[in-house]
């Protein structure tokens, strides 16, 4: 990455098994929707969104980056039965007709999950930075026949997704890997639709222990503008669901004007 490594952006999810989803995914069509931004590549949806702002703009977090991937489950069934997808649906009432962006979706652990919750109204948009995996999820995709999934490729700092698109956006166990935070987020906000939640899943452990601590995680958000709705202990394992609202386009802070919250 920019000052992050170019994989970290999928750092759980794509060292997990990458089995087939245990139910009967539903063969699903999708809407006409990003007619201006989405280009069709065989029977994979693709898409490219304008460039943001650049990550020179932004300042460094002042805190460690993970560098090392440490997994907390050694294959998706595992995962499965800690029940964190089913939280997090719960949590951030992800329904039919949600449109959802998982962010750095590396394997498609939740990508091949939430297709099938939104079915044919809603729409999963798979952003990832490593042409590697999202090869590999485009192949998922394809053969599970999720056709109301899109897949694109974003930049360490900026999703690159369309703008007010997203119902919801997850960045789950990977947070604690983006060099540029504040970048980041400020370039995910064009694309939330007002009302829309962000949730983030991670572990109560310092970034350098691949986690990110509450406070902290508060604190790099609000720098930007967004606004924390909730944070929940999830069980089945040391992490947690932090939800925020975000900002406007016109009420996030502007870059020169960003303080690096400090570690605790």
């Amino acid at each position: 990455m920019l000052s992050v490594r170019p994989s970290s952006q999928c750092a759980l999810k794509r060292n997990v098994n990458a089995e087939c989803y245990a139910g009967d995914p539903m063969r699903i069509t999708i809407a006409a929707f990003f007619a201006a931004v989405l280009t069709v590549s065989g029977s994979a949806q693709e898409f490219m969104a304008d460039a943001g702002a650049p990550a020179s703009a932004f300042p460094n977090p002042d805190r460690p980056i993970a560098d090392i991937v440490s997994p907390i489950w050694h294959n998706e069934k595992e995962r499965d039965i800690a029940g964190e997808p089913r939280q997090l649906v719960a949590l951030l009432r992800i329904k039919s007709g949600t449109t959802v962006a998982d962010i750095g979706a590396g394997s498609g652990y939740y990508v091949v999950r939430l297709s099938p919750i939104v079915g044919p109204s809603g729409r999963v948009i798979a952003e990832d930075v490593v042409p590697e995996y999202l090869r590999g999820l485009r192949r998922r995709v394809r053969d599970l026949g999720l056709q109301n999934v899109a897949i694109g490729r974003g930049e360490p700092h900026d999703p690159r997704l369309p703008a007010d698109t997203l119902d919801v956006a997850i960045l789950v166990h990977m947070y604690h890997e983006i060099a540029p935070p504040y970048a980041l987020l400020y370039n995910l906000s064009p694309a939330l639709k007002s009302g829309a939640r962000v949730g983030i899943v991670d572990a109560f452990r310092p970034t350098s222990e691949h986690g990110t601590l509450p406070n902290l995680l508060r604190c790099e958000l609000a720098a930007v503008g967004y606004r924390e709705i909730s944070l929940d202990r999830l069980t089945g394992s040391d992490a947690y669901l932090a939800i925020f609202a975000p900002p406007s386009v016109a009420s996030r802070t502007p870059p020169e004007a960003m303080v690096a919250c400090k570690a605790p």
